[in-house]
């Protein structure tokens, strides 16, 4: 009997000290641009992304495999082309997107996708809302992800390559003269970027001054006769932009476009703060002053 009740009591030691030992579960809890605590258990392994900056950290993570969703416009790097494309990433099918079994949704903060947020947190799916329209949102971003993958070194890594060639680009022109420039965004009607965008802090870090930069909006839509009275020293615009520029004779009141100083931007690369930021600063610098960085 005395044996058998120590035998009992060295078991129940042994199994006491194994529970014990098992790993615990590391909840993470970060607040995403809603402002929604957004609580993660286990590194997510389904996700579901549908904002082209965020996919592309993913990719850059070397999570790329953990995505079961995009947006349509999440097309680079082009293993994200296989990917299944989930439509749009403004008010999205929630069913749709319910469909691929995520374990987290990552969408972009915009008020148009309030609903959908609650509706994916209301079928008990991690979702995380994330608005990233500066360069320090870049920074941002990528840390909250990191956290989330409990990644964060390869995070750290990604980060500061971006930051060290958005660096490099500002050193190569701070001396140099700082044209101004009208970026063309849509054309009816017509848009332009203001200083509430990254593209603003693109143009300046590549050398150049937004000549709308006095308006604090991410976008605005302006005046042809607004732009010639502004007199921009060089256009920007998309290969589609230029083609509407070049075939429209009204352009013709603003000097740039006279004088043949119509460029062509990279839309893809330039349009998104993500993990190419830092080319998209040396693709511009090099517009704006040719042969500035190699």
């Amino acid at each position: 009997m005395i044996s058998s009740l120590r035998s009992f009591r060295v078991l129940a030691a042994c199994a006491l000290t194994l529970a014990c030992e098992q790993p615990r579960t590391h909840v993470a809890t970060v607040s995403d641009d809603f402002g929604d605590p957004v609580r993660i258990g286990q590194p997510p392994t389904r996700i579901v992304s549908l904002n082209p900056v965020t996919t592309e950290m993913l990719f850059a993570f070397g999570a790329g495999s953990r995505l079961v969703g995009r947006s349509q416009f999440d097309l680079w790097p082009d293993s994200a082309r296989r990917v299944p494309d989930l439509g749009n990433g403004l008010q999205p099918n929630v069913e749709v997107v319910l469909g691929a079994h995520p374990d987290l949704v990552i969408l972009y903060a915009s008020q148009d996708n309030r609903p959908a947020a609650a509706r994916f947190r209301a079928a008990g799916v991690a979702t995380l809302s994330l608005r990233t329209d500066h360069i320090a949102d870049f920074r941002r971003t990528v840390q909250m992800l990191g956290a989330i993958l409990r990644d964060p070194s390869r995070a750290g890594a990604v980060s500061d390559s971006v930051f060290r060639t958005l660096g490099r680009v500002r050193a190569a022109t701070t001396k140099l003269s700082r044209p101004t420039v009208f970026w063309h965004i849509w054309d009816a009607p017509l848009i332009t970027i203001g200083a509430g965008s990254f593209m603003t802090e693109l143009v300046d870090i590549a050398g150049g001054k937004n000549a709308y930069a006095d308006i604090t909006a991410p976008s605005a839509t302006v005046s042809l006769e607004d732009v010639a009275r502004r007199d921009p020293d060089f256009i920007l615009a998309g290969p589609q932009g230029v083609q509407k520029i070049s075939e429209d004779r009204r352009w013709r009141i603003v000097r740039a476009v006279r004088e043949g100083k119509v460029l062509t931007v990279d839309t893809v690369l330039v349009g998104r703060p993500g993990v190419r930021l830092g080319e998209a600063a040396v693709s511009l610098a090099n517009l704006l002053h040719p042969g500035t960085l190699h």
